[in-house]
């Protein structure tokens, strides 16, 4: 096993941690992680965060369960359209994509270069909310009645981007479910967590038929990732999550920042 496998493995570790700190965010590393220290390949490595993603949400979905905070009429609203468009998109959307892209002048954007860029863009979005700590500004947000075609709309467009970059997307469903389906914010967390993890699921079904799994591999990097949620949850009994939320955000948007620039001059 060399450096970059073992600070791979230390990786998983380190996304179980965040999320069980600050109750989410940490997924969003698992694609770097795959792509630049193990060596897998993009598409691949998007297909392997959503296992990742949906294994890690669902521990913290059951938690949230037993506690009662879980919203399932909302969820289900909102997970139906987006575990559609997740799997259309995994199914048919990525295998659609030609492997050049286009072309400026003699730099080439191949399929693994755009999807490392969009995901990239997607970072630097998740890393100003982390940033801005929106979940606070929500709390005080004024909250219109419910509605439930922009939810199904806003589940599909969520659905979408998790098919293309593997991220749970926590940033895009929280506001949603505390501004559209008027949920309190303990109860949007846990309600999201819920829903990252049934469309997560559904969308790596869609790779299942299109690619190789290496299951042993990715088998014990997401266990070595549930275990450090758990000792992320230990830890939040010392730590306050909110704190780190923001520190977090600011090397989340340092590592969007690092991939933009190694995918255009590599």
């Amino acid at each position: 096993m060399d450096l970059n496998q073992i600070l791979g493995y230390i990786g998983a570790l380190f996304i179980g941690v965040v999320l069980g700190l600050i109750g989410g965010g940490g997924s969003i590393l698992t694609v770097p992680i795959l792509v630049y220290l193990l060596s897998v390949n993009p598409v691949t490595a998007t297909a392997y965060s959503l296992f990742v993603v949906g294994v890690s949400s669902l521990v913290g979905a059951i938690r949230n369960i037993q506690k009662g905070l879980v919203d399932f009429k909302t969820a289900i609203v909102f997970a139906i359209p987006a575990f559609i468009a997740v799997y259309v998109t995994r199914k048919y959307l990525v295998p659609a994509i030609p492997n050049r892209v286009f072309s400026i002048d003699d730099f080439v954007v191949t399929k693994s270069i755009a999807i490392m860029l969009f995901f990239a863009i997607i970072m630097l979005v998740a890393s100003l909310s982390m940033i801005k700590n929106k979940r606070d500004d929500l709390a005080y947000a004024p909250k219109t009645a419910n509605n439930y075609p922009l939810i199904l709309i806003e589940g599909v467009l969520v659905g979408i981007v998790t098919g293309i970059v593997g991220a749970g997307g926590g940033f895009l469903i929280i506001p949603a479910l505390v501004l559209l389906a008027k949920l309190p914010m303990k109860n949007a967390v846990a309600t999201s967590l819920l829903i990252i993890s049934i469309k997560s699921l559904i969308g790596f079904i869609g790779d299942v038929e299109n690619l190789e799994i290496n299951w042993p591999f990715l088998l014990v990097f997401t266990s070595i990732s549930v275990i450090g949620i758990f000792l992320g949850i230990y830890m939040s009994n010392f730590i306050k999550g909110k704190k780190l939320k923001k520190g977090f955000g600011w090397f989340v948007l340092l590592m969007g920042i690092y991939i933009i620039y190694k995918e255009l001059t590599m």
